[in-house]
């Protein structure tokens, strides 16, 4: 328990806020988590629900520029782009693209490997006698290629990986379709990645985690953040649509919602919203035993409660527009064409925002003007996977406690204006 007891506005209720909220209120603070909605209801919701502590590998790998323009004229690629929105895109994408060199490729590997990497004991400790753990379990995590050819291919990011500790298995061929049998005979390929997890309900999995907080003493308060006051230039209240929320420490956690609060704080931060879809398979006639990312398809098949989660698709178009047909269509194509014996009763569609910063890079740390705001926000693919780790950062900080990492990558200052 913290020897000064703070008095924290917790902003954002999704994984990364309450998993804040949480680890605060365990060091004896006294947190208030402040969201427009309820927990749990937002990007939280609809992740892949797959704990992937070796997705160290950014998307932003050298031969991207080259690859994009193709997949975004390809109807059946993973990406796509409303063409209106490309004039305001533009700026993000050309620092985004910068990064595509093998130099900044291992930098970021490198950054987010402290986060991430030991996502399933992290959530462990956040979720244990919380109620929330029945949704938390370990599996395998399988990469799924075409053939050994696709593999090697992709050799540099395996190469990262490895650098990063990871361990793996090869499967091929019948090895493969015995250990999962809905992998259909043209993928023949796959590397089997042990110590991995599975949420099986992303969104009740925070709701429990939200419940359990309010249960240490914690209050959750429905509000929509506007901004911040400071008297004497330390912090004093959020400014909300509700009135005023008296704070001495803040913790800035609302996902892509975060940059233009942040602006207030002294950064600008290069950051678009990754348009993610998925569908639900609900009743499936066999689940996968392990999550499965489909390579060719750049999708994840995620075994959750009572249905199959089909995760991956990315559009860029801003936070406004609704969702697209399109997407919903070629992932569910390419599902099919993956696993082309499962059937299912009934498809559920949703669309929500990753934060992503150009630099692929989580923003964690205090704000370079006001010291009495953290910032903990920008997880792009991996905020469910990194949100237990950086809560214990971000509780540390508030502590006084020194963080066992380095705190350089993810510093707000490299985005100070």
């Amino acid at each position: 328990m913290s020897d000064e007891r703070a008095t924290v506005a917790v902003i954002g209720a999704g994984i990364v806020g309450v998993a804040t909220a949480i680890w605060l209120a365990r060091d004896g603070h006294d947190v208030t988590l402040v969201d427009r909605i309820a927990p749990g209801e937002a990007t939280s919701h609809g992740n892949g629900g797959v704990l992937a502590s070796c997705a160290v590998v950014p998307v932003t790998v050298p031969g991207l520029p080259a690859k994009a323009p193709r997949m975004l004229l390809d109807r059946q690629s993973p990406l796509f782009l409303r063409w209106s929105y490309l004039p305001r895109l533009l700026p993000w994408l050309a620092k985004y693209l910068s990064h595509c060199t093998e130099a900044e490729t291992r930098r970021i590997a490198a950054a987010l490997l402290p986060v991430i990497g030991d996502s399933l004991e992290q959530h462990q400790a956040l979720a244990r006698g919380t109620g929330a753990e029945r949704w938390l379990r370990e599996s395998d995590y399988l990469y799924v290629y075409r053939d050994r050819a696709a593999f090697e291919a992709d050799g540099f990011a395996w190469s990262l990986r490895r650098a990063a500790g990871f361990r793996w298995d090869l499967l091929e061929d019948t090895e493969l379709h015995d250990y999962e049998p809905l992998i259909g005979p043209e993928n023949r390929f796959a590397v089997r990645l042990p110590h991995h997890g599975v949420i099986g309900d992303p969104g009740r999995y925070v709701k429990d985690l939200a419940a359990h907080f309010e249960s240490l003493g914690g209050r959750i308060l429905r509000a929509d953040v506007r901004g911040f006051r400071f008297e004497d230039g330390r912090l004093s209240a959020l400014e909300s649509d509700t009135g005023a929320i008296d704070c001495d420490r803040a913790v800035l956690a609302a996902g892509v919602w975060s940059k233009d609060i942040g602006r207030q704080l002294g950064i600008d931060v290069p950051m678009e919203s990754e348009r993610g879809y998925h569908l639900e398979l609900e009743a499936p006639s066999a689940y996968p035993c392990a999550p499965l990312m489909m390579t060719a398809g750049k999708f994840v098949a995620t075994p959750l409660e009572g249905r199959i989660r089909l995760a991956g698709i990315v559009e860029f178009g801003g936070l406004n527009a609704g969702p697209s047909a399109a997407p919903f269509k070629v992932l569910e194509t390419q599902a099919r064409r993956a696993m082309p014996t499962l059937r299912w009763e009934t498809v559920t569609r949703w669309m929500g925002h990753r934060p992503a910063p150009a630099d692929s890079i989580p923003v964690i740390g205090p704000s370079p003007r006001h010291g009495d705001v953290l910032m903990a926000f920008g997880h792009h693919h991996v905020g469910l996977t990194g949100g237990p780790r950086t809560a214990r950062i971000v509780a540390d900080l508030v502590a006084g406690r020194t963080p066992n990492i380095d705190m350089a990558p993810y510093s707000p200052g490299r985005f100070a204006v």
